[in-house]
Formats: C-alpha cells, sequence, structure tokens
C-alpha cells in the first residue's frame, strides 16, 4: 500500500510545481482610421488608388479639378503685378519727359526774368537822363516781379515732381501690395489643397466618392488605416486589473495571425463597465469590467489586427 501513497505524493507535489496557467481575456481588433478630404469643395478629377491598398507616405490619393483655381491663380498673379507696380510707382518722382519739359519751361522763364532785369536798369537809365515817364520804370519793375515769380514757381515745381508721393501714399501703396501677395498666398494654398498624399504609410480601408462626382469641402473622400492606429481592446475583470498597466507587456491571438503578436498596454478605463453586449467569454457574464486597449510593438505586427476580429489576450511572459 505504500507504493500508491508514494506516487500520490509525487503527483501532488509535481502538480504543485507546475507553472500557473496564464490569466487571459478576450477582446476584438480595433482601427482608427483618417479620413482623408480636401479643405476646398471640387469634383474629383483623379483616385489613382483602391480599397484595400497599401499606400507610401506622400504617395498621391485623390486631385480634384483645378480649372477654378487655376484661374484664380493666374488672377491673383495679375493683380498682385499691378499693386507692385503702384506701389514702386509711389518711390519715384515724375517721368524724365516730363521732368524734361519743366526745365525747359523754367530756363525760358530765367530768361525772361533776365530780359526784364536788363529793361528795368535801362528805363530806370533813361528815366534819369529824364528821357521817359516814371511809369515806365514801374511797368518795367512790374514786369521783372513776374519774371521772378514764374521762374519760383516753375523751380518749386520741378523739385516737387522729382520727389516720391506723400509717405501716407507709400504706406497704402505698399500696404495694397502687402494684401496682393496675401491674396495670391491664399489661392496657392487652395491649389494644394486640390491634390491630398498620404500623411503616413497605411491601407485604404474605404472610398466614399468616385471620379466625377463633386465633393464638397472637408467631406472625406477615403479612410486610411495607418499600422498605429490598429489596437486591440479587451475587457478585464477588476479582479485582474492589478495585473496591468500602462506599457505592460500583452500578447495577442487571433484565428489566422501566426505567431503570437506582441504588445503593450496604451490605454486603462478610469471607471467600470458592464460586460459589453458581444460576448466572447461566459465567464465574463454579468461582471463588471475595465476597457484596456493595448497597440502592437511592431507595425508589421500591426498590419496583421482586422478590425473586428476576436482576440484571446495574455500577459507577456517575463
Amino acid at each position: 500500500m505504500r507504493f500508491p501513497l508514494a506516487c500520490l505524493a509525487l503527483a501532488t507535489l509535481l502538480a504543485a510545481c507546475s507553472p500557473t496557467p496564464p490569466v487571459g481575456w478576450s477582446g476584438y481588433a480595433e482601427g482608427e482610421p483618417l479620413y482623408i478630404a480636401a479643405a476646398v469643395a471640387g469634383r474629383l478629377a483623379e483616385l489613382p488608388v483602391r480599397s484595400g491598398e497599401l499606400v507610401k507616405p506622400a504617395q498621391a490619393l485623390f486631385s480634384l479639378d483645378a480649372s477654378l483655381e487655376n484661374a484664380s491663380a493666374q488672377e491673383a498673379a495679375a493683380k498682385l503685378e499691378a499693386l507692385q507696380a503702384q506701389a514702386r510707382n509711389t518711390d519715384k518722382g515724375h517721368r524724365s519727359e516730363e521732368l524734361a519739359v519743366i526745365e525747359a519751361q523754367l530756363r525760358q522763364a530765367r530768361s525772361q526774368a533776365e530780359l526784364a532785369r536788363s529793361d528795368l536798369a535801362r528805363q530806370q537809365q533813361l528815366l534819369a537822363q529824364g528821357f521817359v515817364a516814371r511809369a515806365r520804370v514801374d511797368d518795367a519793375t512790374l514786369t521783372l516781379q513776374q519774371a521772378l515769380a514764374r521762374v519760383a514757381e516753375l523751380d518749386a515745381l520741378l523739385r516737387s515732381n522729382r520727389l516720391p508721393a506723400r509717405e501716407d501714399e507709400r504706406s497704402a501703396a505698399r500696404a495694397q501690395a502687402d494684401a496682393g501677395r496675401a491674396a495670391q498666398a491664399q489661392v496657392s494654398w487652395r491649389e494644394q489643397q486640390l491634390q491630398q498624399r498620404a500623411p503616413q504609410a497605411g491601407r485604404i480601408t474605404d472610398i466614399f466618392y468616385r471620379p466625377g462626382e463633386w465633393v464638397s469641402a472637408g467631406q472625406p473622400v477615403l479612410s486610411l488605416l495607418p499600422p498605429a492606429q490598429r489596437k486591440a481592446r479587451f475587457f478585464v475583470p477588476e479582479a485582474d486589473l492589478a495585473r496591468l498597466s500602462l506599457g505592460a507587456a500583452v500578447s495577442l491571438r487571433c484565428d489566422g495571425c501566426g505567431a503570437p503578436i506582441a504588445a503593450r498596454v496604451s490605454f486603462i478605463a478610469p471607471q467600470a463597465e458592464y460586460t459589453p453586449p458581444v460576448i466572447y467569454s461566459n465567464a465574463q457574464r454579468a461582471k463588471l469590467v475595465f476597457l484596456i486597449e493595448a497597440r502592437a510593438d511592431k507595425s508589421e505586427d500591426a498590419e496583421r489586427l482586422h478590425p473586428g476580429q476576436p482576440l484571446d489576450v495574455q500577459l507577456a511572459a517575463p
């Protein structure tokens, strides 16, 4: 009778030494796609990608018809050129041809002034000799004053025409040119929005519009799911919550996924909730659980997670 008792003791000892099976939870894969849209409205012209296609960063996704924006760009460029020309014009005086006319008039006025001065001197000499009346000298004096006034007028006009516009006018012209540059930048930005590229690598999950359809501003044309946006969501009973913390390593398993996927906890719900309607395990029924999210360590492993796919989650072996 001792032999069966010894076997029973040995079996008990082996059972005590065997490792505790890892704790597991049930969950599912979920994706958070990026909805790619244009900030401007237009007719969808090109759609070079297909649903399910894997795209690279900066790869062209779609483009809208650019006819209207091209015309707006040409208009903005023409307006900017005109405003810049007006601003440059306020920094200059009159044209050289116009200044030459005034200079000629000024030379003529000076000649007339010299002639009037000579005539006055002659009339004063004749008056002193008693050959002319005092009125002749007065007339000559008035003619000289008029000639000198004309010289001063033309000289001031010449100096004025050589000056640029008033500072307020120049400031207004420069401000209008700045406004034209800003308007051109807006048109350029709208042109860039007509062509959308992939912000990062990912897989096209859905396409909402086809070429030829009108797309409103801000309306997504397609959805892109990067590997980093794939995650596992599972629910942990309150008793198991102490086993997990942010950054904790877990192992994800699913049908057809091949080798287990290494992941880390990225989110722990701050409060408990009832078991969700989709039940993957009868053991979770009618219990309060905490929502946990985990993301794969490697992007190539994240590609194996398909949104909606059931998952089995376990703590990774230390």
